[in-house]
C-alpha cells in the first residue's frame, strides 16, 4: 500500500510541467506504416478558430476533446490516427495508417481524413510531406547498389539519403515538392522497433518544417541588402562632410537621427525572423545529428544536403543581422561625435558671451564711477550755492558774513561729507549683495 507524506502545497503547473516530457511519446503502433504531415502558419484569430475546427472533428467521430488551453493533442480516428502541436507562429498535423500500399506516395493517409474537413483548415501551409515506411523486400533494396531503382519513386529526380538509427533503417528524399504539394521521405525498414520508426517519423517532418522556416529569413535578407548598402553610404557622406571646416553640423545632426531612425527600425522590424532563423538552423542541425547518419556510396547524406544547400542562406542572414546591428552602432557613435562638437561650439559661443556681458559689467562700472564723481561735482556746487544763500541772508539782516568766503570754505567739507556718505553707500549695498 502506498503511504502518503504529509508535503508542501504542490506548484500549480507541477504536474503539467512533469508530464511534459510524455507529451510527444512515439506515435507509431504497427509496421508498415503511412503519415502525412503538414505545418500552418496561424495569425491569433486563426489559432482560436483552429482549435473550433479540431473540436469539430472529434465530434465528428465522437473523439475526446482537446483539452481548452492544450498546445497539443494525439487521438485515434475510425481509419486514421491525428497528431496536433501548436507553435508560437505555426500549427502541425500528423495523420497516420497502417497497411500496405499499392503506390507508397499516391495512396497517402490524407485519403482516410475527410475532405471536406481538411479543406476548411485555417492558415497558410508552409510544409507539406508524405513519409511511408515499406520493408526491403517491398522496394528490392537489398544493396546499396540498388538505389537507383528508388529514384521512380521521386520521379526520377536525384535522390538524398543514408543509413539511420544504427542501420536498422535506411531514409531517402529528393527535398523537392511535387504535383500533389507534398515532398517525400521513403523509409525502408531493415529493423526498426515501432518506437523507433516513430521517433524517425518526428525528427524528418521536424528537419522538413524546420529547414522552411529557418528560410524564411532569406528573403528579408534579399531585400534589406540594398537598405542596408544606401544607409551604409549615406553615413560615409555625412561622416565625410563632418570632416569640413565648413558643414552646417546641426544640418548633419538632423540627417544622423533620421538615418539612426531608419537602421533602428529595421532593426526591430526583422529582429525577430532573424533570430528564429539561427534558432530554426539550430534545431535542424540537432535533428540530422539524432538521426545518427550512415554513409550510403554514391548519395549525399542529409547532413550534406542540408549543409551546403543552407547553411550559405542561414550566413546570409547572420550576416545582414550583424552588419545592421555594426551601423546602428557607427551611426550612435557618429551621433556622439557630432553632438559633443556641437556642445563644444555652443559653449565656446557661451564664453565669448559670458565674456562680452563681463566686458559691458565693466564699461558701466567705470561709467557709473564717473557719474558717481560728476554728480560729487555737481551735489558739491549746489550745497556751497545754498550755503551763499543763507551768508547773504545773515548779511542781509546784520550779521558781518562775507558770502563769497563762506561758499568757498565749505567745499572741501561739503566733498569730504559727500565721499564718507558714498563709501558707506557701496559698503551697504554690497554686504546686501553678499547675504
Amino acid at each position: 500500500m502506498t503511504t502518503l507524506f504529509p508535503l508542501p502545497k504542490n506548484h500549480p503547473q507541477r504536474f503539467v510541467l512533469h508530464n511534459e516530457v510524455h507529451a510527444r511519446a512515439s506515435f507509431i503502433q504497427s509496421l508498415p506504416a503511412r503519415a502525412s504531415h503538414f505545418a500552418l502558419l496561424l495569425s491569433n484569430e486563426e489559432k482560436i478558430q483552429e482549435r473550433k475546427h479540431l473540436a469539430a472533428l472529434c465530434e465528428r467521430f465522437v473523439v475526446a476533446l482537446p483539452e481548452k488551453d492544450a498546445d497539443h493533442f494525439s487521438a485515434t480516428f475510425s481509419s486514421f490516427q491525428l497528431r496536433w502541436e501548436q507553435h508560437g507562429e505555426f500549427s502541425t498535423y500528423s495523420f497516420y495508417v497502417y497497411d500496405n500500399p499499392s503506390d507508397f506516395f499516391e495512396d497517402s493517409a490524407l485519403k482516410k481524413v475527410p475532405l471536406d474537413w481538411m479543406a476548411q483548415l485555417s492558415g497558410q501551409m508552409i510544409v507539406a510531406a508524405h513519409t511511408t515506411i515499406v520493408d526491403a523486400e517491398a522496394v528490392n533494396f537489398q544493396t546499396d547498389a540498388d538505389i537507383h531503382s528508388l529514384r521512380e519513386h521521386f520521379a526520377h529526380n536525384p535522390i538524398i539519403g543514408s543509413k539511420v538509427t544504427g542501420g536498422a533503417a535506411a531514409v531517402f528524399t529528393d527535398f523537392r515538392i511535387h504535383v500533389d504539394g507534398f515532398s517525400r521521405f521513403l523509409i525502408i525498414n531493415r529493423d526498426l522497433k515501432t518506437e523507433q520508426a516513430g521517433r524517425l517519423v518526428q525528427r524528418l517532418f521536424e528537419i522538413e518544417v524546420y529547414r522552411v522556416l529557418a528560410l524564411l529569413a532569406f528573403p528579408i535578407a534579399r531585400k534589406l541588402y540594398p537598405e542596408l548598402k544606401k544607409a551604409d553610404r549615406q553615413l560615409y557622406t555625412i561622416t565625410n562632410a563632418m570632416t569640413q571646416a565648413d558643414n552646417d553640423d546641426a544640418k548633419l545632426l538632423d540627417e544622423l537621427t533620421i538615418l539612426a531612425a531608419e537602421v533602428e527600425n529595421h532593426i526591430s522590424s526583422n529582429h525577430f525572423r532573424f533570430a528564429a532563423a539561427s534558432a530554426y538552423y539550430q534545431l535542424v542541425g540537432n535533428r540530422v545529428n539524432d538521426l545518427r547518419e550512415e554513409r550510403i556510396q554514391g548519395i549525399q547524406t542529409f547532413g550534406e544536403f542540408i549543409k551546403r544547400r543552407l547553411e550559405p542562406a542561414i550566413n546570409t542572414c547572420e550576416s545582414i543581422s550583424h552588419r545592421f546591428t555594426l551601423l546602428s552602432e557607427r551611426v550612435s557613435n557618429a551621433s556622439q561625435l557630432l553632438r559633443t562638437r556641437v556642445d563644444i561650439i555652443i559653449e565656446r559661443q557661451n564664453q565669448a558671451l559670458l565674456t562680452s556681458m563681463a566686458l559691458r559689467a565693466k564699461m558701466q562700472l567705470r561709467m557709473q564711477q564717473m557719474v558717481e564723481g560728476i554728480s560729487m561735482v555737481a551735489i558739491t556746487y549746489y550745497a556751497a550755492s545754498l550755503i551763499g544763500k543763507i551768508a547773504e541772508a545773515l548779511h542781509a539782516v546784520g550779521w558781518h558774513v562775507d558770502a563769497h568766503l563762506a561758499e568757498g570754505v565749505s567745499i572741501p567739507f561739503i566733498l569730504v561729507i559727500i565721499g564718507l556718505s558714498t563709501k558707506r553707500m557701496h559698503k551697504i549695498i554690497a554686504s546686501t549683495t553678499e547675504e
